[in-house]
Formats: C-alpha cells, structure tokens, sequence
C-alpha cells in the first residue's frame, strides 16, 4: 500500500479548499433566498446563478483539496474529460435539488427531495473527480466510510436548503454557509480517508494532465468567477428595495393631472410696472 498525504502543502490547501466551500454556500444561499422573494424568469435566473455557485464552490472546494494529495510511489494524473464531467453533474444535479426547493409547494416534501438530490450530487461529483485520478497502481475504497461520506453530503445539503428556505437575514446566511462548508468538508475528507491505494511500480507514462496543467488553472478560474459573481448578488438590489426604490419614485414624480385650485378672487402678484426716469 502507498503511503497517502492528503496536506502535501501543510494547511494550505484545507484551509483554501474549505474557504472555497464557505464562498460557494453562501453566494448559493443568498441567491436561493433572492429567488423565493422573485417570481417569473427572474427566479429562474437567481435559482440557476444558485445552482452553478454551489455546484462551483463544491467542486473548487474538492480539486483544491486535490491539489494537497499525494501517494509515494506514483505520479498522479488527471482524465480531462471525467474532471470536467464531474463539474457538469455537480452543477446539474445542485440544480435539480436547488429548483425543487424554488418550485416545491409542499416545503417539507421539496426540503427532503431536494436535500437528497443535491446530497447526492455532491457526492457524486467527489467519486467521479476521484475517477479521474491516474496512478500506477489500485484504488480501493472502505464501503462504510464511503456511506458516511454520502450521509453527510446528503445532511449537508438538506441543512443549506432550510437555511435558504428559513433564514434570510445576512448575518445568520454567513452562519449557515461556515457550516455547510464544514460539512463539505467534512464530506470530503472522509471520502479520502476512506481511499486506499496499492501502488504499482511501473515505467508507464501515464496518461492524463497534471495538477498544475490542468486542474489548477481551472480552480483559479472558478475561483474568480465566485468572486465576482459574489460582488453582482452584494450589489444587486433585492425584490424589496426595487419596490422602495419604485414607490419613492412614484411619489417624488410630478402630476401632470394637477389643475390650479387657488380660491376664488386669489391673483398671483403681477409684476411690479417698470418705472422710468427723465
């Protein structure tokens, strides 16, 4: 068995996965609770930015993690198109369980169904990512840890959905996402640690981009699309404050309908006549 380092950076890479995680969370939240004050293709907008922000933060949060493991004995790769891949289920499968909880009815039913499904989304995005792994050698996963990863996804993503659904003030948001990406995290790390590898010499090239070829470009890149997408949900105004903003308009614009109501016998001043000198 090789010897497995999930901190090849020491705490640089946790601490940086797990920020990302917190940022993904929290812009998904505060989108998610944007949609439910909005109606029409103004929901569906903030409900696809929420999808692609939980979905981007998870999968940010996990390849950066990615960038700290090593296995002694063997180089790594990555398979470009299942890396890819799993970014398109975790946004796909986010944004199933993100409408269901949009469009859901009955609350309760659509906090359960979509909790599950964003669950195991996320949980799928960590297995496939782990798919596209390249080493001279087997993976081997323990199957109980494997399920408590998939347990805490699954709990994790069903507590962001009610902090969406039940908690709009910013403060207690920025709460909720510290949390969710513990449990991101946490849903992370206990994947890895249920992963073992039995390394395989060999003189094999192996196929595949490496970490900073490939997957470290990309998170940067998703990193900065967080960001900024972080700073157009902080500036956009909500549903609320463009009613203000509309009602505070309506009563400072002028009525052209208003007629001179001056009493009966009322003349405005005429000008004072001009006075000429000799």
């Amino acid at each position: 068995m090789g010897h497995l380092d999930h901190a090849t950076f020491g705490w640089l890479t946790p601490v940086l996965s797990y920020a990302m995680a917190c940022i993904g969370a929290a812009l998904g939240l505060r989108c998610t609770v944007r949609a439910l004050d909005a109606t029409g293709r103004s929901r569906r907008n903030w409900l696809l930015t929420a999808a692609s922000a939980i979905g981007t933060g998870i999968w940010t949060m996990h390849f950066v993690a990615m960038l700290g493991f090593g296995v002694t004995g063997t180089d790594i790769r990555y398979d470009v198109p299942l890396t890819i891949l799993s970014l398109v289920i975790a946004m796909a499968v986010v944004g199933v369980g993100v409408f269901a909880v949009g469009y859901g009815r009955d609350r309760v039913r659509s906090l359960l169904i979509g909790g599950l499904t964003t669950g195991i989304g996320v949980a799928s995005m960590h297995y496939m990512g782990m798919a596209a792994l390249r080493l001279h050698g087997r993976v081997t996963y323990d199957p109980v840890l494997v399920a408590l990863s998939v347990l805490i996804a699954v709990v994790a993503a069903t507590a962001a959905l009610w902090a969406a659904l039940n908690i709009h003030a910013p403060a207690a948001v920025a709460v909720a996402s510290l949390v969710m990406g513990a449990a991101v995290s946490s849903m992370h790390y206990t994947g890895m640690l249920a992963v073992g590898v039995e390394v395989v010499p060999s003189a094999q090239v192996l196929s595949g981009a490496t970490v900073m070829q490939f997957v470290f470009p990309l998170a940067v890149g998703l990193g900065s699309y967080l960001f900024i997408t972080s700073a157009f949900v902080a500036l956009s105004p909500t549903a609320r404050e463009r009613a203000a903003y509309a009602s505070a308009g309506r009563l400072t614009e002028p009525d052209e309908r208003a007629v001179d109501v001056a009493p009966p016998g009322f003349r405005t001043a005429e000008p004072a006549a001009r006075t000429t000198t000799n």
